[in-house]
């Protein structure tokens, strides 16, 4: 034997002895937990899954230490952990299942993760920080079996559980393990929270079909008002299907509309929220920025006509929850569910004092299920039109399906009439006064189904002042604002007549307001609209200070605006030389071959004067 033999030999006897030494056999409950989906979640968002993966592995940590479980190994998206007590072990997974449950219902939650639990009893070999073992295989297999948000056990875990908790256990039939048994027998805990989810247990099965196959293998708001501010975050849909999408917006966007009309509130514009909801940025930071003191939020799940929304108020201040609830109910109780969330919400942050404008207000639209249909995948569309004209065409298709359905429908009316101004503004149509002539028809018709639609005010007071009938389009803003007072819409339209009527104190406040609550408007890329009302609006109050302030934050100044602009500087320093200013030179080339005249007159300012003064000073300037 060489002395090369007798060294390796000595090593290898002393190691295996080391080895062996350290090791300890034992009988153990072994739990393993595994996340749901995700390499899919990591492809689409890999930063925003590992952040709420971190999330839920806090939560189940947490746990399993609670309940004196010892975490094994772990591979960020799956945990293996040891008991001594099989009991302690099914109640750990109960607990964490529970609020990892919770935490996915919350609509604060970005991304919604689920995990599946197998449970097994066996004799393991604990080697320092690593346990091996057939327990530990059974365990992974079960796992791997478990339908996602549940957990799965084996028959010996539970003949030890069973009667020692307040969970029934039962039996599920049995599973091919590999490499273990072809019919291994298996029970499954009973009584957790998303049990409850069972009136869609269709979606829990598809859900569990998917996943078989891995089985082993920057605008700054500045606030005023002393009110509550609150947004109506995206509701999330949970149903398997596309056509869900429709009606999840249409009830979030009815939500906004029924808070907007309480003058007890600020409410946060839709296109804000869904400008949040297209972000990776967290709900408490969006609520920060924007200075909102409660978000509103929820899921929404369809099966046929089965409809299940669970909402949620909390504090954006800290996240803690205010107030939850979950209405099971079919689609034809949708206003009554919306009614039921506003009055709710409503006491809980206000108190039982009297809540006004939701008096005397037409709820439902229509008592015809396929007129509000249509209704709603109009709406969608309407919201879409100023990127696409495809979008505008549909819009307009179901509206027109929604009336033939229901010629009543007061909402398809007036959404078809603004649907049309959107288009003409995008220049869409060949024959405009055609489209012109419809618009009318449909405010009127829409008045005449109901009087106390906002939307048509709204249109009303635009076109009034398009007309140059100021105090009637001022007196159309004035019933538009008085049925919904946070609609931003109804604020810059309403602001924009008031302070064109020398109204211009109270304008001004509803045009900061609208610039508040929804800082770059539907179809915008930018806040400019708003800062050019405000440029109106200072303009307008001889302000020239603001007024070029307001301007210089404008990306892009439209002749208006930068007419303004230059009028103001030179009001503010009589010496200036306009034709050497950066503002001036930036822009002249485009509006210097306007016809100045007819420019102004499209300002549809009421004061003669002020008019006067602006066609003489672009010809002093420009000319």
């Amino acid at each position: 034997m060489t002395i090369v033999t007798i060294f390796g030999w000595y090593f290898k006897k002393n190691l295996v002895k080391k080895k062996y030494m350290n090791s300890e056999r034992k009988l153990a409950t072994i739990l393993a937990t595994d996340c749901v989906n995700f390499s899919k979640h990591m492809e689409e968002n890999e930063e925003l899954t590992l952040t709420n993966l971190n999330d839920c592995r806090k939560i189940i940590d947490e746990v399993i230490a609670e309940f004196g479980g010892k975490i094994f190994s772990t591979a960020g998206d799956s945990v293996v952990a040891e008991f001594s007590s099989p009991v302690q072990c099914v109640k750990a997974a109960i607990k964490f299942q529970d609020k990892l449950y919770e935490r996915n219902e919350h609509s604060l939650t970005k991304l919604q993760l689920s995990w599946r639990v197998g449970i097994h009893v066996d004799d393991v070999i604990v080697e320092n920080k690593n346990i091996m073992g057939s327990g530990v295989n059974v365990a992974a297999r079960l796992e791997s079996q478990s339908e996602p948000g549940k957990i799965l056990v084996s028959k010996i875990v539970k003949d030890q559980v069973d009667k020692r908790i307040d969970y029934s256990i039962e039996a599920d039939g049995t599973r091919k393990l590999k490499n273990i048994s072809d019919e291994f027998e298996v029970f499954k805990v009973k009584g957790l929270r998303i049990d409850e989810d069972d009136f869609f247990s269709e979606e829990v099965n598809e859900e569990k079909n998917e996943d078989e196959n891995k089985q082993d293998d920057n605008v700054i708001v500045s606030r005023n008002s002393s009110q509550p501010k609150i947004a109506i975050l995206t509701f999330k849909n949970v149903s398997k299907n596309d056509d869900s999408e429709f009606l999840v917006e249409a009830i979030t966007g009815d939500l906004i509309i029924e808070f907007s009309r309480m003058k007890e509130f600020d409410v946060v514009s839709k296109k804000t929220c869904d400008d949040h909801d297209k972000s990776n940025e967290d709900a408490l930071t969006f609520a920060k920025k924007h200075k909102i003191d409660f978000l509103v939020g929820g899921n929404i799940r369809s099966a046929g006509n089965r409809l299940r929304v669970a909402v949620d108020l909390t504090n954006a201040k800290d996240g803690s929850i205010i107030w939850g609830d979950r209405y099971d109910r079919v689609l034809e109780d949708i206003f009554d569910i919306q009614d039921e969330i506003v009055q709710k919400i409503s006491k809980e942050l206000l108190g039982n004092i009297e809540i006004t404008n939701l008096q005397n207000i037409k709820r439902k639209p229509t008592e015809n299920l396929n007129s509000y249909e249509n209704l709603v995948i109009g709406r969608y569309h309407w919201l879409r039109q100023s990127s696409a004209k495809e979008h505008n065409d549909k819009a307009l298709f179901h509206f027109d399906k929604a009336l033939e359905q229901d010629e009543t429908n007061a909402r398809a009316h007036s959404l078809k009439a603004c649907t049309i101004g959107g288009g003409l503004g995008k220049q869409y149509y060949e024959d405009n006064d055609k489209m012109m002539k419809m618009i009318f028809h449909h405010i009127e018709k829409s008045l005449e189904h109901d009087e106390n639609d906002y939307e048509v005010r709204r249109i009303s007071s635009a076109i009034s002042l398009m007309q140059k009938k100021y105090e009637e389009s001022e007196e159309h803003g004035k019933i538009a604002y008085s049925m919904n007072p946070n609609d931003p819409r109804v604020l810059a339209v309403y602001g924009e007549i008031l302070v064109r009527n020398k109204k211009i104190d109270q304008g001004l406040e509803l045009l900061h307001k609208a610039l508040e609550l929804d800082p770059i408007p539907a179809g915008q890329k930018t806040s400019d609209n708003r800062y050019r009302d405000l440029v109106l609006g200072y303009f307008c109050k001889k302000d020239y200070d603001v007024c070029i302030t307001q301007a210089q934050k404008i990306k892009e100044l439209e002749p208006r605006s930068w007419i303004f602009l230059l009028f103001s500087l030179k009001e503010k320093d009589n010496q200036i030389n306009l034709k050497e200013n950066k503002y001036f030179v930036n822009k002249y080339d485009d509006y210097s071959k306007l016809d100045w005249k007819e420019t102004i007159k499209g300002f549809h300012l009421p004061d003669e004067e002020m008019n006067k003064s602006l066609e003489n000073f672009t010809t002093q300037v420009i000319n």
